[in-house]
């Protein structure tokens, strides 16, 4: 990595800055994991350099912070905000330390590969070549996810990032763009890209007995760890009791699930010849724990009662991608259908994070969750969902529900 870059004060907006905090976490969480699911030092480096723009970034909101906060009621008001940078910096370094598992060679199962579900797509960089059809073209006009099965998640461009692209943005010679996708459909587009043969790694042979075990639980740690941090700035958002506290309920799901990894990495340690070689697997286990901590930290004045300060709300509101609760209406397209049904995702780009389902009781927190649904999902008036995508998916969808 190269030196650090001399940060100065500079009159910022708040409010951007944590909405691209907001976003960087979040594209930081996927990466990581995904670097060390697929052993790809390639998008581990990513991280690192996603890493370092947000260390810029909490430094220009602490200091546009500090110098707004003028009395005592100020610095009042303005706590829980640097406290939601705080959590933000956090899940950056937690990031940061998953890469490194892969960058530092600390100790991976050379056939995780091997095991995993064919459902987890995989990411990888290309470098935008000027001989490519793509170049200059806008993703748009490419119609690249639907004619391909893959989506571009980021591009880097001399430097500064461009999360979440949508549909106008242009790819340009030179850029660095990270895409997600099976295996099968990444290989023809990665080569179209970069002009450069797309190299499948060779699967390891499976030296544990029940690695799948592990693969398994690092999904679902890399899923809730996701989750996490949408539904504490979905709390921050609706200033919502009820997300805030299944954030807490995730982070306590999230330590038990640590705790037993922590012990299935051990127990495995006595069947393998080099039980060095699962080290970053205790690593990983630590690294996920901090995020979902940090999760906690962000809907916490939530949680506590005191409210959403509203530079936060509205930094959240204005992020690349937003998060939206809408009420399933009677007889409206979603009402008895499935969510594949209707094509949720494709229709309207827009991905349905979680439900909850009214129980008849005047409780909030006696309704019933279903987290990460999937296709097969059914939906029925009242139900609420949760839902995360662009603003432009968020109108679309809302004409299913209405």
């Amino acid at each position: 990595m190269d030196a650090a870059r001399d940060v100065e004060y500079r009159p910022v907006s708040v409010k951007e800055v944590l909405a691209e905090m907001k976003d960087t976490a979040e594209l930081l969480i996927d990466l990581s994991y995904s670097a060390v699911l697929f052993g790809s030092t390639e998008v581990a480096e990513e991280v690192l350099a996603l890493e370092e723009r947000m260390d810029v970034l909490q430094l220009q909101a602490r200091m546009s912070l500090l110098m707004a906060a003028r009395t005592t009621d100020d610095a009042e008001q303005l706590a829980p905000v640097l406290g939601v940078v705080g959590a933000a910096e956090k899940i950056s370094d937690a990031a940061g330390d998953i890469a490194k598992i892969v960058l530092e060679e600390i100790g991976l199962p050379d056939a995780m590969r091997t095991a995993l579900p064919e459902a987890v797509e995989s990411v990888v960089r290309a470098t935008v070549d000027a001989d490519s059809r793509f170049a200059d073209q806008t993703l748009g006009g490419l119609n690249l996810e639907t004619e391909t099965g893959v989506r571009v998640i980021a591009i880097r461009r001399s430097g500064e990032w461009l999360l979440n692209p949508d549909l106008e943005t242009t790819l340009e010679p030179g850029d660095v763009v990270l895409m997600r996708g099976s295996e099968e459909n990444l290989g023809p587009v990665y080569e179209t890209v970069s002009g450069n043969p797309y190299e499948t790694p060779t699967p390891a042979e499976q030296g544990i007995g029940d690695l799948e075990r592990a693969v398994d639980a690092i999904v679902l740690m890399k899923n809730m760890s996701e989750l996490a941090v949408d539904l504490a700035y979905g709390a921050v958002l609706y200033d919502s009791a009820d997300l805030a506290e299944e954030v807490a309920a995730l982070e306590a799901e999230v330590d038990a699930l640590e705790s037993r990894f922590e012990a299935w990495t051990l127990q495995a340690a006595g069947r393998v010849d080099d039980p060095v070689g699962l080290r970053g697997l205790v690593h990983l286990a630590g690294s996920t724990e901090v995020i979902s901590d940090a999760a906690l930290e962000i809907s916490e004045g939530v949680l506590r009662g005191l409210g959403t300060h509203a530079v936060v709300a509205e930094a959240v509101s204005e992020s690349d991608e937003v998060i939206v609760r809408d009420t399933v209406g009677e007889g409206s397209a979603l009402d008895g259908a499935t969510i594949g049904e209707q094509m949720v995702r494709t229709e309207t780009s827009m991905r349905i994070i979680a439900i909850r389902r009214p129980r008849g009781s005047p409780e909030p927190h006696d309704d019933e969750w279903e987290i990460q649904p999937g296709p097969e999902t059914q939906l029925h008036a009242g139900d609420v969902i949760l839902a995360k995508g662009t603003r432009a998916g968020a109108d679309r969808l809302e004409k299913l529900i209405v």
